[in-house]
């Protein structure tokens, strides 16, 4: 898979994408990252993203200019022009499923914005997905980008060590994940189910989606909801 993002802030993203599941990812071939610097598609000698909002109003907007130079150059690097993706709170809520969506997909270009959000002419004239990570306001859509990201490049097969890891996650069975346990058998009076010790591999199996209901009943019960289905009226 080919992910780029668009940011003013490539620095912030370059570390994290280096360690761990996604550095592992990137150096085994499964993923490889290109991060592009939207300031590098201004044209004049302040780099200027930004300006004030007509009609008045706080803080500053993302300019169309650059960014559409930007994600047209971006995209013209691959025959492959993937899912293009804008972070913003007004786009459909990302899960678990989203995740895996795109987690099949060739490409993902990310476009993360700063400020006080994007020209409205961007959202419109680009026709880009819309995503948002959640009901809350962060500074800029760099840190929604490494969400979306670790999240569907861990489902990438072979990216992960264990191929069964990701099968028996949170969220992937429409249920938050069972408890777990590993060594001391007890600590500091605590101690682990006996049911886990035993070997019976079918007991543990009956036990863990029992701990997984449970869990999800008691601490996630929206996830238990049917989806609602459209009626239709004559």
């Amino acid at each position: 898979m080919r992910i780029d993002i668009l940011t003013i802030f490539p620095d912030i993203l370059r570390p994290f994408l280096r360690e761990s599941i996604l550095g592992i990812a990137s150096r085994k071939g499964a993923v490889c990252f290109f991060l592009h610097n939207i300031r590098d598609y201004t044209s004049d000698k302040r780099r200027t993203v930004d300006d004030r909002p007509y009609g008045g109003g706080p803080g500053m907007l993302m300019k169309p200019e650059p960014l559409f130079a930007a994600v047209e150059d971006v995209l013209s690097k691959s025959p492959v022009h993937g899912r293009l993706i804008l972070l913003t709170p007004q786009g459909r809520l990302f899960d678990h499923q989203v995740a895996r969506d795109l987690s099949h997909q060739s490409r993902l270009t990310l476009i993360c914005g700063r400020y006080e959000g994007f020209d409205e002419r961007i959202r419109i004239g680009l026709s880009a997905e819309e995503i948002s990570i959640g009901n809350f306001v962060l500074a800029g859509g760099e840190v929604a980008a490494l969400a979306v990201v670790e999240a569907v490049v861990r489902l990438i097969p072979g990216v992960l060590g264990d191929r069964e890891s990701a099968q028996l996650e949170s969220f992937q069975d429409g249920m938050l994940d069972y408890p777990q346990y590993t060594r001391p058998p007890e600590f500091r009076g605590m101690k682990v189910p006996e049911v886990l010790l035993r070997g019976d591999h079918g007991a543990v199996a009956r036990w863990r989606k029992e701990q997984a209901e449970l869990r999800t009943r008691a601490h996630r019960r929206d996830l238990l909801q049917p989806p609602s289905r459209s009626t239709e009226t004559s």
